[in-house]
């Protein structure tokens, strides 16, 4: 059976799930953007008897971002290896928190589930690019591994043990954590932090806790990742004398609890968090310009007193 009663709107109607499907393999709004845009472009550059062959043209789609998202990250790592700093997957706000969503920002498609917290991507980003294809459309998305098998150009049980050896990575390295227990962190390293109470802060880290930021080279970003508790404790009392009078604020960041801070309804930062036994044992702080565009239009709130964010000054975050 073939697709010669699809409509264009139909075809329009997958976006949302490539969309989907492309950030949590990329962990980039704007290269899962383009994904989805060249598999459409590919899709409406066929002839229209072979649009009717078809069967499924969302699973063709789906099929032919998961290779477009597999050549992107085969060359991501040279890439990266350029990125000035730490590069960190693009922080999604909540949409409920802005003035103005729109259908065709990605950031306003995104689900928001487990599954794009900032630590599982973060995990996914240890894996090895065929590692990621085969688990996020398999456990993520539930695609058959003869499907699989057909993006990654291996057998179906080639790629089951690819997903397999990365659901071994997602057990050994994720912490499960309820929403309401990481708000009540997140709420009070706010609280420690606004009051430069280094006690208090290092109290809430792990003895080993990590605190990595992305600036990209755009905007000031510790160069490599922080380590330990106090470390950090004593860092961020730091960043909090040099960058006074910035709202810090309790927001969503990829559907868990976590902080931004802004200054004149502009958002500097966004912080995502990793907790594990009610302490804090990651930190990822977004300061890149360019990875902030969907926060931008946040919904604006009289301040609700004094507040600091790793800023401006040299040396933040």
């Amino acid at each position: 059976m073939g697709t010669a009663g699809t409509s264009t709107d139909e075809i329009a109607g997958e976006r949302r799930q490539l969309i989907n499907v492309a950030y949590r393999l990329l962990g980039s709004l704007a290269e899962s953007e383009d994904a989805v845009q060249e598999a459409y472009a590919r899709w409406y550059a066929l002839p229209r008897g072979r649009q009717d062959e078809i069967v499924s043209p969302g699973a063709w789609l789906t099929t032919v971002t998961g290779r477009i998202c597999l050549d992107v990250l085969g060359s991501a790592r040279a890439r990266r290896e350029r990125y000035v700093g730490a590069w960190l997957p693009d922080p999604l706000p909540d949409r409920a928190g802005r003035d103005h969503g729109h259908d065709t920002d990605p950031a306003d498609q995104m689900i928001l589930d487990e599954t794009v917290t900032m630590a599982f991507l973060v995990v996914l980003e240890s894996m090895t690019p065929a590692e990621r294809v085969a688990f996020v459309l398999h456990d993520v998305f539930r695609y058959p591994f003869a499907e699989i098998a057909g993006i990654l150009g291996r057998t179906p049980a080639a790629c089951k043990q690819l997903a397999a050896s990365a659901r071994r990575r997602v057990r050994a390295e994720r912490t499960p954590v309820s929403v309401t227990g990481q708000a009540d962190a997140v709420r009070q390293v706010k609280k420690a932090w606004e009051s430069k109470d280094i006690a208090a802060l290092v109290d809430l880290l792990d003895p080993a806790a990590v605190m990595t930021a992305d600036g990209g080279g755009i905007a000031g970003a510790a160069l490599r990742p922080v380590e330990g508790g106090a470390r950090i404790a004593q860092y961020m009392v730091a960043i909090a004398d040099k960058a006074p009078g910035l709202e810090l604020l309790e927001r969503p960041v990829n559907g868990m609890p976590g902080l931004v801070a802004r200054r004149g309804g502009t958002v500097m930062t966004v912080a995502a968090f990793d907790i594990a036994d009610g302490r804090v044992t990651r930190i990822w702080a977004v300061r890149n310009p360019q990875k902030l565009r969907p926060w931008g239009r946040e919904r604006q709130e009289p301040p609700a007193g004094p507040g600091v964010t790793p800023g401006d000054p040299p040396g933040s975050w």
